[in-house]
């Protein structure tokens, strides 16, 4: 078998192919549905969205890094009545006696050290963005696989619904000459009547098979995240990429695997969250300054106005002598998270190339399945060839001749779907290898 050999699922019969009929007028391709489904499906947006929202986040402010600049104001208003009685023994009162105070200005608030555990924030956001990045290109992937599995679901059965049409034409024909021999008495009426009910069978087999074709035609738009209403044709042909190896499966799995690739992301983020908590065994270092206005008066007292401005500044420290042993425990928690996530990676490792081990070997079956399904349809077509002729001259049996009806409709439905399975193989393997492409 050549590599990225075109399997052409055209099922024609001996008299010619018959066209399934639809009532659409578009002709979707897999590069249109894809093209539509990363711009309109609802998870792929959702996700973009998410990962725009880590990169947003991604910010020296966030990390606490940068000062932080504000303005205040307040004022204090109150009025009473008041009776003082001084050191020297005289009374002073006064009624509704006013007292206002207001205060204004900006003020400057700036970490400057925390044990490095702004810069470890700082790197932590970073690879919360790499995340986000990974979490949509797994989203992508998981609907991109979606759209084509699907579009390729609707190839084979736009196929089978070919080949249905195709017998039931073949089924026509036997009912019209079975009619015609019983009406010169060459046949009996049961031979008429047995053609009539092969032909509803076929009949219901294909009312069956157009109501599964419309459902996933349904499903796909759904997908799309177009209009369920819209109705389309996909192409019938199938590109199967024949040459894949399992090792280069594995190397690209490695490295490009989105679930993989989060598991590593989420084992650095733990790593930094161990950095984070460590900083807190070293003082927390804090510079303030800022300029202030305030004015305030008295209705009663030694002063009874008063208005002041200018600078204040000063710096803090701060830091923990005991908390509990809080210190300790929160390092051995981040200690065994990270050994949680070493664990998850080898996990996560140790399923895929299990998974890629698997639909490798299915893949091979499923290659092998065509070239045995291509080799049996054209003998079920010759023995229909053959039979059909000595059918209208009356040298077989009517049972004979159903059966090479049946055995060569069934060779036509297996081809077809051991190319389906075929490709749901390769797109298998391309989507654990992270390098699903449309061709």
């Amino acid at each position: 078998m050549k590599p990225n050999k075109l399997w052409t699922l055209g099922l024609s019969i001996c008299f010619g192919a018959f066209a399934l009929q639809t009532y659409a007028q578009e002709v979707l391709t897999l590069e249109e549905a894809v093209e539509i489904a990363l711009e309109n499906n609802y998870d792929i947006r959702l996700a973009k969205n998410n990962s725009k929202v880590d990169s947003l986040g991604v910010s020296p402010g966030f990390a606490g890094m940068l000062p932080r600049v504000f303005a205040q104001a307040s004022t204090n208003n109150s009025t009473q009545n008041i009776s003082q009685t001084r050191s020297d023994g005289n009374v002073i009162e006064l009624d509704n006696a006013k007292n206002n105070n207001l205060s204004y200005g900006v003020g400057l608030d700036w970490t400057i050290f925390d044990g490095l555990g702004m810069f470890a924030r700082y790197d932590q956001l970073k690879e919360l963005e790499k995340l986000g990045k990974a979490e949509l290109q797994s989203t992508v992937l998981n609907r991109v696989s979606d759209v084509m599995v699907t579009y390729y679901d609707l190839v084979n059965q736009q196929q089978q619904l070919t080949a249905l049409d195709s017998t039931l034409v073949i089924s026509e024909q036997r009912v019209e000459l079975a009619d015609n021999r019983f009406s010169i008495g060459k046949s009996s009426k049961l031979e008429v009547l047995n053609a009539q009910v092969d032909l509803n069978t076929d009949k219901t087999l294909q009312i069956r098979q157009r109501e599964q074709y419309k459902n996933t035609k349904i499903r796909l738009n759904e997908i799309l995240g177009r209009d369920t209403h819209i109705d389309f044709k996909v192409k019938d042909e199938v590109l199967i990429a024949t040459d894949l190896q399992l090792a280069e499966l594995e190397h690209l799995a490695t490295t490009q695997n989105p679930e993989l690739q989060a598991q590593l992301i989420n084992k650095r983020i733990s790593e930094l969250e161990l950095k984070q908590i460590k900083g807190n065994r070293f003082p927390r270092i804090s510079a303030n300054t800022g300029y202030n206005f305030s004015d305030s008066e008295s209705s009663l007292g030694f002063t009874t106005k008063n208005n002041a401005q200018g600078w204040n500044y000063g710096l803090s420290a701060s830091i923990d002598i005991f908390n509990g042993s809080n210190q300790n425990r929160n390092e051995k928690i981040a200690k065994l998270q990270i050994e949680n996530s070493d664990i998850q990676i080898k996990q996560q490792t140790e399923t895929i190339k299990s998974q890629l081990h698997t639909a490798y070997q299915t893949y091979l079956t499923n290659l092998s399945l065509i070239d045995l399904e291509t080799h049996n349809e054209d003998i079920a077509k010759e023995n229909l060839e053959i039979t059909l002729a000595k059918y209208k001259i009356g040298t077989i049996p009517t049972i004979e001749f159903r059966t090479a009806q049946l055995n060569y409709i069934n060779a036509s439905m297996r081809l077809s779907n051991a190319i389906y399975q075929a490709k749901l193989s390769e797109l298998t393997l391309k989507q654990l290898a992270g390098n699903l492409s449309l061709r």
